[in-house]
């Protein structure tokens, strides 16, 4: 095991420009565009080159707003990476520019296309996330410094992603992050190309989003009176209250501010299970009728919403009528896993719907499983007559559901390939593989959890098309998703050392084909991106193993 070599060339090229231009008034360094992800094909084109200096105009069309984001969203960060102040304006493409055009013909929305020669520097996209993902490979092929200027050597990209679904899940409700701190990370996603956030926003731990007809949710399931200290089952409390939602204004914000970065945020509420926050408040909705408390410990617990009761099914649909009104997204997530069913199995209430359901339980299934099946239809009904799909963990294939749902598969692959085979859409997010809290380091790992171990190679190396899927079942994988559960993770220090760089294998597992990924190669690229890592202040792990 050891700590990967530097790219000996590239510290070559940049110790002669920064020799050769030593006495002039900025120093003038090189761009290097072996960036992560790795784009699909890279084109040199000898010894000519763009300069990029103070005054350079990012010229966009007019009348496009989301083109004019883009315009902006790169002079901002031009600016802060290398000191070099851009401008913008609508207009024509004229030489002495970046152009950010929409004239690329391609059947993948989010291809681009990157040109630079001595005369201006070009960026056309299949639509407006397409010239965005050539803005990523423009800023990370800038060396991050300041008070320099950028000799762009001349170049031709095609690039590409392999997957239309890349995302991330950030888990607040075990501990909670601040605006923010969530936009820091929707910063980190489009750095990476990520498109897809996907927010996990309630639990038995704390309920994080304002819902104005039950406000109890934000009074009481916000709020737990103490915390579990290391394991959870280690009987010993913090002592110390935690708390933390976000408003329906600050949630819009944080939309916006993710749309503008071409990121979709997929709000997730689980149910039925993970609800004893929102019992603590409504203790109705339960089996027992309480008293509950926000959950102080971690795992999961058995107390969950009371499928028998009219009024829970009432609960879940104006809870997902106020998420509709809030997300724009297609897909809303429901969760749908780890319920347990023992209150169900003595809950009066439970078992007369069992009864008026005729449902039976058979080899596959009890009549309990089947019975939240019943649930998750009437939360996925609902969605459906509003003009959105549903998307939940593998548990929500157990009764079947409508041909537009999309399961995550997080239980392994085995629900994913399943779903896929049945012919529905698939977004692969093993826990074997993309579950980000675990331990990267092994023995020397303090951080995170010990069940099993996730390094950066493991990650990087998996493959989300499973093997056992023919043609036209692996159609129906629409992507991968890593994600981040917070129990054991209550500081931005240890956030960060959990993502990345595992964040970088995700993105190129995501974007890249098979055939064009190198591990070696990736870690001579990850030295690249760990500079916009520092740029940010980020806490990320700095212990790279090659196993």
């Amino acid at each position: 095991m050891k700590r990967v070599s530097f790219n000996l060339m590239g510290v070559l090229c940049i110790l002669f420009s920064t020799c050769f231009y030593a006495c002039s008034e900025k120093r003038t360094l090189n761009s290097d565009y072996e960036i992560i992800p790795k784009p699909l094909d890279v084109n040199c084109k000898g010894d000519a080159s763009f300069l990029l200096k103070d005054g350079v105009a990012v010229i966009y069309p007019e009348n496009n707003q989301k083109m004019q984001d883009n315009a902006e969203f790169l002079v901002n960060y031009v600016e802060k990476q290398t000191g070099v102040k851009l401008t913008s304006h609508a207009g024509m493409p004229v030489d002495g520019a970046i152009c950010l055009t929409l004239d690329l013909n391609d059947d993948n929305a989010e291809a681009y296309k990157l040109i630079v020669n001595d005369k201006r520097v070009c960026i056309s996209g299949a639509s407006e996330a397409g010239v965005f993902y050539g803005i990523q490979t423009l800023r990370k092929s800038l060396p991050v410094a300041q008070d320099i200027n950028v000799n762009l050597s001349a170049v031709e990209i095609y690039d590409k992603p392999r997957f239309a679904y890349r995302g991330a899940m950030l888990d607040v409700a075990r501990h909670f992050y601040t605006v923010d701190e969530v936009k820091t990370f929707i910063d980190m996603l489009a750095l990476h190309n990520i498109n897809r956030f996907h927010w996990h926003l309630t639990d038995d731990q704390g309920w994080r989003i304002e819902i104005k007809k039950y406000p109890k949710l934000m009074s009481v399931a916000s709020e737990r009176k103490e915390t579990v200290v290391g394991r959870w089952y280690s009987g010993i409390y913090d002592g110390k209250p935690y708390s933390g939602y976000y408003t329906q204004d600050e949630l819009r914000d944080v939309i916006d501010y993710a749309a503008k970065r071409h990121i979709t945020i997929i709000p997730e509420v689980d149910l039925p299970g993970h609800m004893q926050a929102a019992l603590a408040a409504y203790p109705e909705l339960g089996c027992t009728g309480g008293p509950y408390e926000v959950w102080r410990m971690w795992g999961v617990s058995d107390n969950v919403l009371c499928a028998g009761n009219d009024k829970t099914i009432q609960f879940i649909k104006d809870v997902l009528a106020e998420i509709i009104e809030i997300f724009p997204s297609e897909y809303i997530h429901v969760g749908g896993d780890e319920c347990p069913k023992d209150k169900w199995k003595t809950c009066p209430k439970c078992q007369a719907r069992i009864k008026a359901l005729g449902i039976k339980g058979d080899s596959k299934h009890s009549k309990e499983e089947y019975l939240q099946s019943y649930v998750i239809r009437e939360a996925e009904k609902f969605l459906n007559e509003h003009g959105r799909n549903i998307i939940g963990w593998d548990e929500i294939l157990e009764g079947g559901l409508a041909p537009n749902a999309t399961v995550m598969s997080w239980r392994g692959e085995k629900g994913g390939i399943h779903a896929a085979k049945a012919g529905y859409d698939v977004i692969m997010s093993p826990n074997i593989y993309m579950y980000l809290n675990n331990h990267q380091l092994g023995v020397n790992d303090k951080i995170g959890i010990k069940k099993r171990l996730i390094s950066l190679k493991k990650v990087y190396d998996y493959h989300p098309v499973p093997a056992e899927l023919d043609k036209k079942a692996a159609l129906h994988v629409k992507g991968v998703q890593a994600n981040l559960w917070t129990e054991y993770l209550d500081t931005a220090e240890e956030f960060d050392y959990s993502l990345y760089p595992r964040m970088a294998a995700v993105a190129e597992v995501a974007w890249s084909l098979v055939e064009n990924k190198s591990y070696d190669n990736f870690c001579i690229r990850l030295m690249d991106i760990e500079k916009h890592y520092d740029a940010f202040g980020l806490s990320y792990c700095k212990m790279i193993y090659d196993k």
